[in-house]
């Protein structure tokens, strides 16, 4: 490769470490606000949140945190069969909202009359809360823990594992999160937005491009820090539970810098469990069996 290829790669890997996080987070963040506000067809988001993972796809070969997280280690078409069962269930809650809050709803008093994105920022704030806490309780109750070790199984964090789960744990953390906001008969466009941007916050979250926010990472729950939270070192990994941002952290006690240490291949998964099953079905199954498979 001649010097002038050389710079060439060398500045469009700057570029993207420069522009990563505000495109996908204030472009295609904002692209689902948009869409949603506009009343069109919630498919629009669906297209908008593939245009985000397609983004983050090209953007960690153009400049990965590490380059041997792009490989496929037999996990993709895994990973796949997890992000589509998990974000097929979040449609159609989408799509259920309106008779769920018909029925549940104990307060109405949600602030329609305030701006579009003020609402979906609100929703973000109590989702945060709501998923962080529930996240942080599955790292301490042990059948919690059994469902969400599933997501800790993996060995490299890129973009599309973030939609890695088992789908029960999927569906404790999204009540945990949905459930104030139902009591406070969210509308469905709101939340539709927010689910939007859930998935998007969890392309940032894991993903394997060595972007830069400078002192904001210390506050949002981005990758940097997230990769503190995946460690395999029993106890280690107990930090930065945040899904939008490390303030329930720092609240909680939980919170480290993420520029303590600079997390890199060979220290992701789950203490004692490199054994962990790592079929699609297997992961669905595991957390079925005996206690002592999760000592």
């Amino acid at each position: 490769m001649d010097s002038a290829a050389i710079r060439s790669t060398s500045s469009t890997t700057a570029m993207t470490r420069l522009i990563f996080a505000p495109v996908l987070l204030v472009g295609f963040g904002g692209a689902v606000i948009a869409v949603a506000a506009s009343g069109a067809s919630h498919l629009w988001i669906v297209t908008v949140v593939l245009g985000a993972i397609a983004a983050s796809t090209v953007a960690e070969r153009l400049a990965p945190y590490e380059p041997e997280w792009n490989d496929d280690r037999g996990d993709r078409r895994r990973d796949r069969l997890h992000a589509l069962v998990n974000e097929t269930s979040s449609a159609l809650g989408v799509v259920a909202l309106p008779t769920l809050t018909g029925v549940v709803a104990v307060f109405d008093s949600w602030p329609s009359s305030l701006p579009f994105p003020v609402q979906v920022l609100l929703a973000v704030v109590v989702l945060d809360a709501g998923i962080t806490l529930t996240h942080w309780a599955s790292h301490r109750v042990g059948m919690l823990w059994r469902f969400h070790s599933v997501h800790h199984s993996v060995t490299r964090t890129y973009g599309l594992n973030g939609l890695m789960k088992h789908p029960i744990h999927q569906l404790i953390e999204t009540a945990g999160g949905i459930a104030p906001l139902l009591l406070l008969n969210l509308p469905r466009s709101v939340g539709a937005a927010a689910a939007g941007l859930v998935v998007i916050q969890l392309l940032a979250q894991h993903s394997n491009v060595d972007y830069r926010v400078g002192a904001i990472g210390r506050f949002l729950a981005l990758n940097q820090g997230h990769r503190l939270h995946h460690v395999n070192r029993a106890g280690e990994g107990d930090v930065n539970f945040g899904l939008f941002t490390l303030i329930w952290d720092r609240l909680l006690g939980t919170y480290r810098d993420p520029r303590t240490y600079a997390v890199r291949d060979g220290e992701l998964g789950i203490a004692g469990r490199s054994n962990f099953p790592t079929a699609y079905f297997d992961q669905l199954v595991e957390p079925f069996l005996s206690r002592a498979q999760f000592n």
